[in-house]
């Protein structure tokens, strides 16, 4: 459990509101140091495997991150050991090793420069069942955005086990919107969005879901989430596509800055 998330969550602890979250976000934070003490993962669902590599253009090497990756999840699901959840979309055959078809997920973005930073992230069932693309025309308002995405976090109430962190992209085309709602789960709590206008637009959003009174696990109270995250993308003069992507309290995520010389550095 990132050290962010697990102070977020303690700070909730100590301003919910309402009796019954705070029985909620007690069990989240006695979970979480029964985790650390005994070497326990926080929860069963060891989601589906997800990879996001930032590879700069001068890397110094060509790495098959795929089969690295492959062989990475298939031995943990092993030795960690984490649940196997991964099945065919048809047959529901489950592979047994959280391999298969598609999975892991990776995706290899080029940037600038020598480095390689490699993020893990796995994403649970719940969340990502109520995570959800849409695809808006350019005269929507700022109020419009924000009332889709209040709308969702209604709708998904306790399905995602809140408090969540959302993860919102903005603009582009739909498929790049879905990965940037994704991508945006990856930064730390409190870290805001560079653009002055988006950063507004997280600040007002988190406040605003907050409100709804949803609250831990859907039964009410303050705490709805604990963040938002937004990312963008210029997009069509036609189109405005908005993507919403949940992460649950669980909010695992994991990365490393490789250097040209092949050292690392685990963030």
């Amino acid at each position: 459990m990132p050290g962010d998330v697990e102070k977020a969550l303690i700070e909730a602890y100590k301003t919910e509101t309402s009796e019954v979250g705070v029985k909620i976000l007690e069990a989240i934070v006695e979970n979480i140091r029964i985790a650390k003490e005994e070497g326990k993962l926080v929860c069963q669902d060891t989601g589906i495997p997800l990879f996001i590599v930032e590879e700069g253009l001068d890397a110094p090497w060509r790495i098959d991150y795929y089969k690295v990756f492959t062989e990475a999840v298939s031995k943990a699901t092993k030795t960690v050991p984490l649940r196997p959840n991964i099945v065919h979309p048809l047959t529901r055959l489950n592979s047994g090793d959280n391999t298969g078809a598609g999975v892991p997920v990776l995706h290899v973005i080029k940037t600038k420069g020598g480095n390689v930073k490699v993020s893990f992230m796995p994403k649970g069932a719940g969340s990502e069942n109520v995570s959800s693309l849409h695809m808006l025309t350019p005269i929507k308002t700022v109020e419009a955005i924000k009332n889709v995405v209040l709308t969702r976090v209604v709708e998904a109430g306790g399905m995602p086990c809140p408090p969540t962190i959302l993860g919102i992209g903005l603009g582009g085309t739909a498929e790049e919107a879905m990965l940037m709602a994704k991508k945006a789960l990856l930064r730390p709590i409190g870290d805001e969005n560079k653009n002055p206008e988006i950063a507004k637009l997280e600040s007002e959003l988190f406040e605003a879901v907050n409100k709804t009174g949803v609250g831990p696990m859907g039964l009410g109270g303050r705490w709805t989430c604990l963040d938002v995250k937004i990312e963008y993308s210029y997009c069509h003069t036609a189109s405005l596509p908005l993507a919403i992507n949940f992460q649950c309290w669980a909010a695992r995520r994991a990365s490393a800055v490789i250097e040209p010389d092949g050292t690392y550095k685990i963030l």
